[in-house]
């Protein structure tokens, strides 16, 4: 892979290492367990970006747990969000009375995940909890705690572990910053 991704002039530099992404994931999986060690959660994977670290989240955490996926659209092929969110693909279980942690790859503005709470809420969950692999300094627009952060970022717009730009990078084993323009 290091010969494709050294070629690659949009992208720039690592911002979060494939061994500190790996260290950070077994770090948020222990305080996971010890947090719900009594009430096993259900883990809302939000596709397409959160599914790498959900996978490695998942076998980090100590306790029986179920998964499920929701995916949804507010970025298209741009590097920022549009602001309009809709969901592509909902929740095949029911999430009254459970504990659920939403896993999510990146929050920038917070809109995308102001939505997703509010319409998780309304299932009447018993908790919910929202886990992000990344949180960008300075860019949330709405008022709600993430209650596990992964690392926190500089607004820069960033592909790899998941993260994508127009289904591209994805499979990169760390964070790197895009150099490229946003696409029309």
């Amino acid at each position: 892979m290091e010969a494709w991704v050294g070629a690659d002039p949009l992208l720039g530099r690592i911002v979060v290492s494939a061994d500190q992404i790996a260290a950070r994931v077994e770090d948020l999986g222990r305080q996971i367990t010890k947090d719900f060690l009594d009430r096993p959660p259900l883990l809302v994977g939000v596709l397409k970006g959160a599914f790498v670290f959900l996978a490695d989240l998942a076998r980090a955490i100590d306790l029986p747990l179920e998964l499920d996926f929701m995916a949804v659209a507010s970025y298209g092929t741009a590097t920022k969000t549009s602001g309009v969110v809709r969901i592509v693909k909902d929740l095949d279980l029911d999430l009254t009375g459970r504990h659920v942690i939403v896993v999510e790859d990146i929050v920038d503005s917070g809109l995308t995940l102001s939505y997703l709470r509010k319409s998780l809420l309304a299932r009447n969950p018993e908790s919910l909890a929202i886990c992000s692999l990344l949180l960008k300094t300075g860019q949330q627009r709405t008022n709600f705690d993430v209650d596990y952060v992964g690392f926190e970022i500089e607004p820069e717009f960033v592909v790899g572990y998941g993260l994508d730009l127009a289904e591209r990078y994805r499979n990169l084993p760390d964070l790197r910053i895009y150099l490229g323009e946003e696409p029309e």
